[in-house]
């Protein structure tokens, strides 16, 4: 597949945030450049990340530092793809959260009944404020019949200073501990690319999922319909690509290549 036709072909791009827009506080090159070719050749971006230990808000306010503005309506976590897939299949039903003060904020914003009784569910997300009390709770709840859900499937968080675990990483501990297996709902999972769809009105074949993760980012697009595009600007790398079963559309180096290949479109 020729790159260019993969961008000619895309209306709706998106983007994960760290290891392909910035890097820790850090933007990358190119990047914002990037978006300006996009908004100058009419398509539309938005941004999507696994990252569920911050709210929306949060990252809005983060990316504004970075001279990149945006509304809420660019901006999707896996955290608010676990907002509705509990108020679609599970209303009304008590939840168990392992997740940051920013994500339990989000939920009971949109109604979620959260509790630290016995629950219907038990919701892993990306936390940072986990405590032992908190793992032999879900563990205990879990094996009593809960459910067992999760928000993303990332074993490890990028930062400057290194990798440090993530949701992923924790729903294993809870595996270990009662046999049961979580359901994640974001990338590279279906439910991820309904909302997309859902919120946006554009056609499947039409999107580009880009990131710098092949069991993330690029399987959300090439599993679902879309397009999943790799840029090796964070994570992966060209040997990964190579011992992958999960083969990228398309190959950059980073959004900075994307945006000068678009500016040829034009």
């Amino acid at each position: 597949m020729e790159k260019e036709q993969v961008l000619r072909e895309t209306e709706l791009f998106v983007l994960d945030m760290d290891g392909t827009f910035y890097l820790g506080d850090q933007i990358l090159e190119g990047a914002l450049e990037f978006l300006e070719q996009v908004e100058c050749l009419g398509k539309r971006f938005v941004f999507f990340t696994n990252n569920s230990s911050r709210s929306p808000r949060d990252y809005i306010e983060k990316l504004a530092k970075m001279e990149c503005r945006i509304t809420r309506q660019q901006i999707m976590t896996s955290g608010d793809v676990m907002v509705q897939y509990l108020k679609r299949f599970y209303p009304g039903k008590s939840i168990y959260l392992l997740g940051t003060p920013a994500l339990e904020e989000n939920f009971r914003e949109h109604g979620i009944r959260l509790t630290a009784d016995m629950p219907d569910a038990v919701v892993v997300g990306f936390d940072m404020t986990l405590t032992y009390e908190k793992l032999e709770r879900a563990c205990t709840y879990i094996r009593e019949g809960a459910e067992f859900l999760a928000t993303h499937p990332d074993i490890n968080c990028p930062t400057a200073e290194g990798f440090i675990p993530d949701c992923g990483a924790m729903c294993a501990a809870i595996t270990l501990s009662t046999g049961k297996e979580p359901r994640y709902v974001g990338k590279p999972y279906p439910e991820t690319v309904d909302m997309v769809l859902e919120l946006t009105g554009v056609q499947r074949e039409q999107v580009a999922f880009v990131g710098d993760r092949l069991y993330t980012d690029v399987k959300t697009g090439v599993n679902n319909g879309a397009w999943g595009v790799l840029v090796l600007s964070g994570e992966a790398t060209m040997e990964d690509v190579a011992k992958s079963d999960v083969k990228p559309d398309a190959i950059f180096a980073g959004l900075g290549e994307m945006g000068k290949l678009l500016q040829n479109l034009r």
